[in-house]
């Protein structure tokens, strides 16, 4: 008998998705972390980046831009400021805000600056990175 855990994925604009899960892998502020059920309690930050949700011989993948994933034994909740689905990201749009990050790096004049590139630099390189893990798990199954 196959063990599963409820999985929600929570953004400002609304839930990103709902459902039973055999395994969730997240970026937590130390490194990623994987979580099956009847995981121990755990609360922690998250890195921009991919969120992947395992059940079965199914994969979904999400972005998110940071947050915090409380962990109980049966049920895992992600709440970020914004949660996309792999599939429905735009790689023209993240190469593009990666460029201007960059460009907005070089350009800084106060610390300030600094640090708003730096968080837009990582949202988009995170961005970049979901599309490539979706494209990889595509090709991999020959959906691609």
């Amino acid at each position: 008998m196959a063990f599963s855990m409820q999985v929600d994925i929570v953004s400002a604009e609304g839930e990103i998705f709902s459902g039973k899960a055999d395994m969730l892998f997240a970026q937590a502020a130390n490194g990623e972390i994987g979580i099956m059920p009847h995981h121990t309690q755990f609360l922690s930050q998250l890195k921009p980046g991919t969120v992947r949700v395992v059940s079965g011989d199914e994969e979904d993948y999400f972005y998110i831009n940071g947050g915090i994933i409380e962990i109980q034994p049966s049920v895992v909740t992600v709440l970020a400021d914004t949660a996309i689905r792999a599939a429905d990201l735009d790689e023209a749009q993240a190469k593009e805000a990666k460029r201007q990050a960059e460009e907005a790096m070089e350009n800084a004049k106060s610390e300030t600056d600094i640090a708003r590139a730096q968080v837009e630099l990582a949202e988009a390189v995170a961005q970049i990175q979901a599309i490539s893990k979706l494209r990889d798990r595509l090709q991999k199954t020959g959906m691609a």
